[in-house]
């Protein structure tokens, strides 16, 4: 601590010296992968209650508002920590934060083996959202770090997509596996994996590719090549010299009309999201009349394509900037075409036909693929030295989506006995997304502070 009570500057993080680097390498892409991993096992542990929802209901004996409350629980605490933990990725780095938060997680998972009740199991769902807090700020802080800016759209839609491929693979085993050995058996299996991938996190990522043996020179310079839409490293200190707190990093945040558009748009993108991650099981089983197993193989196929519609916005985007459009076209045409698609999940309310059904559900889904290139447009947005932060709040506004809708749900089917007004509450708020985006976003570019 210095004479004035202000906290000393950080050590600077240690750097590989050039000598001891490869001749050529690609190691933003192992990088890459690991972030694909822990996203698909940070999902899986987060909506294999939904899997078991169907049995746990009757074991139980859950009204809808109470199955609501508990696949909403999750998301109290998730979205209370999203600031600070964004602030303490700023701070300490995203590999611990995120590291130790895998292992906080697994074990939250793998405690719902041992619940007894509603009251438990609803204790250890907010534990477990608030273990996963630093995910994706953390996510968006190493994509930001590892990749150049023409990158950052196909390696935000690659970790993403680790959301859609866990859950399409795992929906049919966790639901044999519910079936078969109980709905405990879920959360002991999944809490398994997390652990055991902990150890390859903390063995092979790094928070910044200059602290890494296997990036070479090249890799390195091609990394932290300059890009002329950015403000300079000159206006980022200027920047970082300005706003030295965090109330008045946060005035900055929450000021902006821009990342309002991109809050507003994220929260609806969260409701759809949301509504697949939480109901989307039980809505097959009790609207739809499938049985446990059959709706787990057939919740594969939304989820496939929420899988191509996250990589296919990724690669349009970032090819689109790389043939000369605008960053704003090329970040936000996926995002707006998204929102439109999406409103097709109300069909579902007019036929009981099942592959028609899932057609629907799956172009609803794809659509919300689409929209998950708005992280891309958001750190292309946001200051440099606020990724964390920045991406704390962008996910305090998604996951306030993640909060409401499954209660949302819960009362309406508990008042109307049905799911058709639960799909028309998705039409609305995939509506008021699109306006956010049309309305509030007029250009694309890094914000200075």
């Amino acid at each position: 601590m210095s004479t004035t009570g202000t906290p000393a500057p950080a050590a600077p993080p240690p750097v590989v010296p050039d000598s001891a680097r490869p001749a050529v390498s690609r190691a933003r892409y192992g990088l890459l992968a690991s972030l694909f991993v822990i996203t698909a096992i940070n999902y899986l542990d987060r909506t294999n209650l939904s899997v078991a929802l169907p049995h746990i209901k009757d074991d139980l004996h859950l009204t809808a508002t109470q199955q609501g409350i508990l696949l909403s629980s999750f998301g109290w605490a998730y979205l209370l920590l999203q600031i600070p933990t964004g602030r303490l990725i700023d701070k300490a780095g995203a590999k611990l934060a995120f590291g130790y938060a895998l292992i906080g997680w697994s074990l939250a998972t793998a405690a719902v083996t041992l619940s007894r009740g509603f009251g438990s199991l609803i204790g250890i769902r907010v534990a477990l959202g608030a273990f996963e807090a630093p995910a994706f700020p953390s996510n968006n802080r190493l994509v930001v770090n590892w990749f150049p800016g023409n990158e950052r759209g196909r390696a935000t839609a690659t970790y993403t997509s680790g959301e859609y491929i866990g859950l399409a693979v795992a929906a049919p085993v966790l639901s044999l596996l519910t079936v078969h050995f109980g709905w405990r058996s879920v959360f002991l299996v999944t809490g398994v994996v997390g652990l055991l991938f902990s150890v390859v996190w903390f063995r092979r990522v790094y928070d910044r590719p200059e602290q890494s043996p296997k990036v070479s020179v090249e890799e390195l310079a091609h990394i932290q090549q300059p890009d002329e839409r950015e403000p300079s490293d000159a206006a980022e200190k200027a920047s970082e010299a300005e706003l030295s707190t965090l109330g008045a990093d946060l005035r900055m945040l929450f000021t902006n009309k821009r990342l309002w558009g991109m809050y507003i748009g994220q929260f609806a993108s969260a409701s759809v999201l949301f509504f697949f991650l939480t109901w989307f099981p039980s809505y097959l089983v009790e609207e739809k009349g499938m049985g446990i197993i059959k709706a787990g193989f057939w919740a594969s196929a939304p989820y496939l394509a929420a899988l191509v519609g996250t990589l296919t916005g990724g690669a349009w985007s970032d090819r689109m900037l790389n043939n000369g459009r605008s960053r704003t076209v090329a970040r936000k045409l996926p995002v707006m075409i998204g929102f439109v698609l999406a409103s097709i999940i109300v069909c579902a309310n007019f036929t009981d036909s099942a592959p028609l059904v899932i057609t629907f559900m799956s172009i609803a889904f794809f659509a919300q693929g689409l929209m998950q290139n708005s992280w891309a447009l958001f750190a292309d947005s946001v200051p440099r030295r606020l990724t964390g932060t920045g991406g704390g709040v962008f996910n305090f506004m998604a996951n306030a989506g993640g909060v409401l809708t499954p209660l949302v749900i819960g009362f309406i089917v508990d008042a109307t006995g049905s799911f058709a007004w639960a799909l028309g509450y998705i039409g609305i708020v995939v509506a008021i997304g699109l306006l956010a985006y049309a309305l509030l976003i007029d250009r694309v570019e890094r914000i200075e502070a």
